[in-house]
C-alpha cells in the first residue's frame, strides 16, 4: 500500500523495549534506526506524490531500506537472546 508507515517502532513491535534500549546504549544501532526511519519517510513522501522520480532511483531507496531493516531485525533478535 502506498504511504504505509514501515518506521522501525512498527516494523518491530515485538522489540519495542529492546529497540529503544538499543538505541540508547548503542549509538551505532540508534544512527541506523535514524538512518532507517529518514528512508522510509522519504520513501511515504514520495509515494504519497505520486513517486516524481525514476523507478531505478526508488527501487535502490526501498533496497537501501530493506538492508537496513535486516541489520536492525538481526541486533534486536540478539539482543532479544542475550
Amino acid at each position: 500500500m502506498l504511504g504505509e508507515d514501515h518506521s522501525a517502532i512498527n516494523e518491530f513491535p515485538e522489540y519495542k523495549e529492546t529497540l529503544e534500549k538499543l538505541s540508547k546504549e548503542d549509538k551505532n544501532f540508534a544512527e541506523k534506526v535514524k538512518q532507517y526511519d529518514a528512508i522510509d519517510r522519504e520513501i511515504r513522501k514520495l509515494e504519497l506524490a505520486g513517486s516524481p522520480i525514476s523507478d531505478e532511483a526508488m527501487h535502490q531507496k526501498k533496497h537501501d531500506r530493506s538492508v537496513l531493516k535486516d541489520e536492525l531485525n538481526e541486533q534486536l533478535q540478539k539482543a532479544a537472546r542475550a
